[in-house]
């Protein structure tokens, strides 16, 4: 599985970028949001992946920020929400606009994106309201004492890693925010993963 891409940017189109890493051009489908944070073509780049596999394709999806990614696995699991659909809402949001739209079930701002109608934002709402943790740029909800989503230096990957292991969102952000705290900032993320798998399993 391709998580991460470091390379030179080699050109964008309206939807995509193709990342140059060693001489080998990957095609990264993307939001106009993390295309737009890529900065210049030839420049280095980091791109965090989802890699798509299909009876008839493998692609890849490219987002400048884990946290993006995050939101895009939560959205392609909602019924409805395939891959442009996902890209479209994260190019017309910020993750914590996401957020906090779903959380006070403002169906109408997750709307805004193309290709989302009244009803399949309701249908987001519906289906991910239970299982956001917290916005990653911030705190708790407030009164709804929902859980923060880590933001330490390996907690977006942890999260990750424990999210491919099958457990849900907000079961991997509890358990990431709870290992981080135990362990402190300067974890390496291999006693992050095993620490929070320990915890998540309890």
């Amino acid at each position: 599985m391709i998580a991460k891409l470091k390379g030179l940017l080699d050109s964008t189109g309206i939807d995509h970028a193709i990342i140059d890493v060693g001489g080998v051009g990957y095609l990264v489908g993307a939001s106009s949001r993390t295309l737009a944070a890529l900065g210049p073509v030839g420049e280095a780049v980091t791109i965090h992946t989802e890699m798509l596999v299909s009876d008839d394709a493998i692609r890849l999806v490219g987002f400048a920020r884990a946290e993006e990614r995050d939101w895009y696995r939560l959205l392609t699991h909602v019924q409805g929400v395939g891959s442009r659909v996902a890209l479209a809402i994260l190019s017309a949001l910020e993750p914590h606009d996401l957020h906090r739209a779903i959380a006070t079930g403002d169906k109408a701002m997750i709307a805004r994106a193309n290709g989302v109608g009244p009803k399949l934002a309701q249908r987001i709402v519906n289906e991910l309201k239970e299982k956001i943790g917290a916005v990653a740029t911030g705190g708790p909800l407030g009164a709804g004492g929902a859980t923060a989503m880590p933001v330490g230096n390996h907690s977006s990957d942890a999260l990750s890693a424990l999210q491919n292991l099958g457990f849900k969102p907000h079961e991997a952000s509890v358990a990431v925010a709870a290992a981080e705290e135990d362990l402190g900032e300067g974890a390496s993320l291999d006693a992050l993963v095993r620490l929070a798998l320990r915890k998540a399993a309890k």
